[in-house]
């Protein structure tokens, strides 16, 4: 970032502040309850301007994310006496890891913790009346979506054909244990009595049948790559 840039910045921020304190010296307002979100925000305003400015720079996105969400936890907790405060915090980091993958789509890694916050944003967001094993629910199955998602990822893999996008299909064991165990807690959630002396030995059936069709899967694509196709008649 440029300096002027970076010195308009500075100057705005510390006439808010300024400002502020003015207010609260003159008893117009408690100034305190203002001072750390503004604080907070200006951090992740520069931290998303450099996100902005170049390409590169796809890893501002995440500080940038967190200040900001900071910022936002703190006037949420003022304004709704701390229902729901949190969960903002995991919405702003999981758009900030979105904003690394949407950014560059080499890095497809960012989706894994961009749908882990998004779900713990959901659970944070669970009424009283639903936390235990619907919390579990929705933490399996948020899970699992999110490695689902990435499995319909294209991800570009040098090979002999050149530069060439292919979907990732290990993401699909995980998801489906992750499903497997989220179906279970729906069912015992909502009163369908299953023994974890059964469950847990299921769910290992399910992983067991998950990784062998993973392997017929990844040595069919092998041997498919392997011969390639066929000779051409001139």
């Amino acid at each position: 970032m440029k300096s002027t840039n970076a010195s308009i910045i500075a100057g705005i921020v510390l006439i808010a502040l300024g400002g502020l304190l003015l207010l609260d010296r003159l008893g117009v307002t408690d100034s305190g309850a203002f001072v750390a979100p503004l604080i907070f925000a200006a951090v992740g305003g520069l931290f998303a301007s450099l996100f902005v400015r170049r390409r590169e720079n796809w890893w501002a996105a995440i500080p940038g994310s967190v200040f900001l969400g900071l910022a936002a936890v703190i006037v949420a907790t003022q304004l709704t006496d701390g229902a729901w405060g949190a969960a903002f915090l995991f919405v702003f980091m999981g758009g900030g890891f979105a904003a690394v993958y949407l950014r560059e789509r080499a890095n497809w890694w960012a989706l894994i913790p961009s749908g882990v916050m998004f779900t713990l944003a959901a659970i944070v967001a669970l009424p009283q009346a639903m936390q235990g094993t619907p919390t579990a629910a929705v933490l399996f199955l948020g899970l699992a979506a999110t490695f689902g998602l990435l499995s319909l990822v294209p991800v570009h893999a040098a090979g002999p054909a050149g530069n060439q996008a292919e979907r990732m299909k290990w993401p699909l064991v995980p998801a489906g244990m992750l499903a497997a165990m989220g179906a279970i807690f729906i069912l015992q959630s909502a009163a369908v009595l299953i023994p974890l002396d059964f469950a847990f030995p299921a769910v290992m059936i399910l992983a067991g049948l998950a990784l062998m069709v993973y392997a017929y899967l990844a040595h069919r694509d092998g041997r498919q790559k392997a011969h390639g196709p066929g000779p051409t008649a001139g």
